[in-house]
């Protein structure tokens, strides 16, 4: 058997308090991402992850996953500051490997179908958010230094932002790996930011995820485009036009880290605009 590594023991020994405070017991070994540690766990004998936020961002995504009490989101079992416990995905399904098997349709109706649940009213209010418009500041920088069609992806999404519809939480994040099969609980959301805004919004990534190599196929775009608006309910030209904002910003994004995966968003970005340019 392999010994841990010895980031996982580090981890470990900063996970230990938690362990004794809310009694867990390990499942696993320790593992980072970019914004969290997290370290599969057993709480009262079912299966739970341990989350540590390391910046602001995933730390107020974890008071959003609260809000919603498991509504549409993983349930949490426990939250203190930067620390979250909840439940952990025990199913064996998975939307990404569903839409690169030929059942794309399908995963994208089970998005629609999750983010309809996590957009439902709560009696509740929700924690303070950051306004959408504040998501887009990436895209101003990136649409004077490239121009092009980063140009039109600012144009329209300041007509968009300056005409809101349906403002509800976001989850500002939903694609095929941030919604996992629970098992008896179906297919819940993970990993949010921190944002409210246009409904529309939310269902833009699952036309754009750049980690889906068939995302820069144009049939796919033009078929999702129907099977998206049909199943959130949502005018198709408002929902392309979404897909053309939110393709710009992500493009944005990838380009201040110089990474490659930018040209798969304009990509989508041109297709969007071609296909508005058709309507």
């Amino acid at each position: 058997m392999a010994s841990p590594s010895h980031a996982s023991v580090g981890l470990e020994a900063v996970f230990a308090p938690w362990l004794r405070r809310w009694r867990l017991s390990p499942d696993g070994e320790p593992f980072s991402t970019r914004g969290s540690h997290l370290m599969p766990v057993r709480h009262d004998g079912a299966p739970a992850m341990l989350k540590m936020a390391l910046d602001a961002e995933e730390q107020n995504g974890a008071r959003l996953m609260h809000w919603w009490e498991g509504e549409g989101a993983a349930q949490v079992f426990a939250h203190d500051g930067n620390v979250l416990l909840m439940e952990r995905a025990v199913g064996t399904g998975s939307l990404f490997d569903m839409a690169l098997d030929g059942r794309d349709d399908e995963a994208s109706r089970i998005l629609c179908a999750t983010v309809a649940r996590l957009h439902a009213p709560r009696v509740k209010p929700p924690p303070e958010l950051l306004p959408l418009e504040q998501w887009f500041t990436a895209l101003r920088p990136a649409a004077a230094i490239h121009g092009g069609i980063l140009s039109r992806c600012l144009r329209t999404a300041e007509d968009l932002l300056a005409s809101p519809r349906d403002q509800v939480p976001l989850h500002a994040d939903i694609h095929h790996c941030n919604v996992l099969d629970f098992g008896p609980r179906g297919w819940l959301a993970i990993d949010p930011k921190w944002v409210i805004g246009e409904r529309g919004f939310d269902y833009a990534n699952i036309l754009c995820n750049p980690d889906l190599p068939i995302v820069t196929q144009p049939a796919r775009l033009r078929q999702q485009v129907d099977v998206v608006s049909a199943a959130a309910e949502l005018e198709r030209r408002r929902l392309l036009q979404w897909v053309l904002a939110y393709a710009g910003l992500s493009a944005a994004w990838f380009m201040e880290d110089d990474d490659p995966l930018a040209e798969s968003d304009l990509l989508v970005a041109r297709y969007a605009a071609t296909l508005l340019d058709e309507a």
